[in-house]
């Protein structure tokens, strides 16, 4: 075993929610190394030279801008980061890959999804499921930015039921190739990309298969014209029609039948990666409404002195806090796995499929978080810069457009949402995850008289551990009676899993934020860490109210008479926090930190 798993307790997939994580097994920003750092400032520096200064050529849908700026992020090594030395890449770990990506996608969305399309979904499946010839073939390329990748695998009538696409793969004769004929749309990168990982469906198989296409329009296939969208305005997004497309039989990924596996599984690192690439977005709106709530005066004073826009500060600043934290914890955890197997023999191919199949309830959790947090936070920027958030001419209204996007691509949120109750059931019944042992504890737990000590919460944040121990008990109370109601048909009751995730996914947030701050005062000191206990405070105040609403919806949905009551009764008990804080005085210190380093300074 490594020495990254002999000095650290790594938990599984999921496992967070059944056992105890000490804040010094977690990962955070304040633990970036030398090299991780110096990759995140020329990333910066790189985003304010060649993208946030021609913000009006993105939304004005210069495409080949796009292609541009991204041949220059291949010459730099950006592309290229998490691909493996072997292939012309950097090799660098997973949390190189998801920093990168992080600093890297705030100039615009529309760069950010090229980048997001080419690095991911592009490369990935080949450098993932490919033959050492595929490899060696088309990944440098990729990697070095000569050529771009796009994905081929959403069909009309065909959204988030992946597997179910119409697209066809017929054998010839000879059996040299395949012929491919079909309609795939919404694909990212379309415009300029030289290949297509494309899935099709062999005879009448049950999955789809994956293809490595080159993209020749002499062999069938044909583009539609660019989509005109809300956002991402100079992403290039187009139908792609196949007509008999020739495929050689050696240009088959991975195994006939495998490719909803693929799909899946790039999609998972794709939701991580989306996740992080909404970081600095939120950073910068948070930066640029602050900015302009000191300059802009009402009533002869500037508006960042007015307790409603500190509110909103404090909660645009708190979201981004929370999903750095939760993000990183995650991918470190991957690149940790990663590295566990690789030194038990694995293939970096294997380490890094299973590493990150491993944690895919996390990669779902924070493609819900934290895609709907920066579409709060640019809300609220608009809300800040008032009429002028509304004109083109402030940055505001793109970045709201842009934003809208990542609640719907790599699975929609609703589908991820249910996803990641779904895998966590899955990894239970496979004994990855023990849910029936706390569960039936919290069953037991409900029919006996509470404890009336006080408990000690003289170390910092311990009341607020002590509660997210209780949350995770409402998950297992809640979750735990629907799998025994329904069973298997669990996951046709969604507005139960939409609930039971939502409590998941509160906890999992909370969680991250409260390790890392406690990391960071028991290291740094309490008192350089205030404005940063308070964000994980006022987090889990939020948390503890969505989780009890949520609950509370669930519980009653399915538990009748004294079940219900006695469910009811321990609700109350699990979210009671004893002493709360002071909401009010918590954003105060938050947003006056903020207005006063003028800039989202965490």
């Amino acid at each position: 075993m490594s020495t990254t798993a002999e000095n650290k307790n790594i938990l599984r997939g999921g496992q967070f929610l059944v056992k105890e994580t000490a804040c010094e097994d977690i990962f955070t920003p304040e633990d970036f190394s030398e090299e991780q750092r110096m990759m995140k400032d020329a990333v910066m520096e790189f985003n304010d030279r060649e993208i946030i200064p021609y913000r009006d050529r993105f939304e004005k849908k210069d495409y080949a801008f796009t292609e541009e700026v991204m041949r220059k992020a291949g010459e730099l090594g950006f592309l290229s980061v998490a691909v493996p030395e072997a292939y012309g890449g950097l090799g660098m770990g997973f949390v190189s890959t998801l920093l990168t990506c992080d600093y890297i996608s705030s100039g615009t969305g529309s760069f950010s999804t090229a980048f997001g399309a080419h690095t991911g979904i592009g490369t990935l499946p080949i450098t993932l499921y490919g033959t050492e010839e595929q490899k060696q073939k088309y990944v440098p390329k990729l990697a070095s930015g000569e050529w771009f990748g796009a994905y081929c695998l959403t069909e009309p009538g065909a959204g988030s039921d992946a597997n179910s696409g119409k697209t066809k793969a017929v054998l010839s004769e000879d059996g040299t190739h395949y012929k491919i004929s079909g309609q795939k749309m919404w694909i990212s990168n379309a415009g300029f990309c030289s290949l297509f990982i494309v899935f099709a469906r062999i005879e009448d198989d049950k999955n789809i298969t994956g293809f490595i296409v080159e993209n020749d329009p002499n062999n069938g296939i044909a583009l539609g014209e660019e989509e005109h969208k809300l956002g991402i305005r100079a992403s290039s997004t187009r139908q792609v029609f196949f007509s008999d497309t020739v495929v050689p039989v050696e240009n088959m990924l991975s195994t006939r039948g495998n490719g909803f596996k693929i799909a899946m599984n790039a999609l998972n690192v794709g939701r991580i990666k989306l996740a992080g690439a909404c970081l600095d977005s939120q950073r910068r709106v948070t930066t640029t409404a602050t900015k302009y709530a000191i300059e802009r005066k009402q009533f002869n004073t500037p508006i960042a002195e007015f307790g409603a826009i500190k509110s909103k500060i404090a909660e645009m600043a708190m979201n981004a806090y929370v999903g750095e934290s939760a993000t990183y914890r995650a991918a470190k955890n991957i690149e940790d796995r990663i590295a566990i197997r690789i030194s038990e023999g694995n293939t970096h191919q294997e380490a890094e499929l299973k590493g990150v199949e491993e944690y895919a309830i996390e990669c779902s959790i924070l493609k819900v978080a934290v895609s709907e947090d920066i579409q709060n936070c640019a809300d609220e920027g608009i809300q800040i810069f008032g009429g002028m958030g509304f004109s083109e001419d402030t940055p505001m209204e793109a970045a709201w457009r842009d934003a809208r996007i990542a609640r719907i691509y790599e699975g929609t949120n609703e589908i991820n949402r249910m996803l990641c109750v779904g895998m966590l059931v899955k990894k239970a019944m496979k004994g990855h995850v023990d849910l029936l042992g706390p569960a039936t504890a919290v069953g037991k737990e409900l029919t006996e008289i509470p404890s009336f000590e006080t408990p000690d919460y003289s170390a910092v944040l311990s009341e607020e551990k002590a509660m997210i121990a209780k949350l995770k008990k409402v998950f297992l109370m809640v979750a735990g009676a629907a799998v025994q109601k329904f069973g298997p048909d669990l996951e046709e009751h969604q507005q139960m899993l939409l609930a039971a995730s939502n409590i998941l996914i509160e906890i999992y947030m909370a969680e991250s934020a409260i390790l890392r701050t406690e990391k960071n005062a028991k290291r740094f000191g309490e008192d350089t860490q205030k404005e940063q206990i308070a964000m994980a405070k006022l987090y889990l105040y939020h948390a503890i109210d969505i989780i009890d609403t949520k609950a509370k919806e669930a519980i009653i949905s399915f538990a009748e008479g004294d079940e219900q009551r006695m469910m009811l009764m321990g609700l109350k008990r699990f979210t009671k926090y004893q002493n709360m804080p002071n909401i009010v005085g918590m954003r105060n210190l938050i947003a006056e930190k903020v207005i006063a380093e003028k800039k989202y300074p965490f």
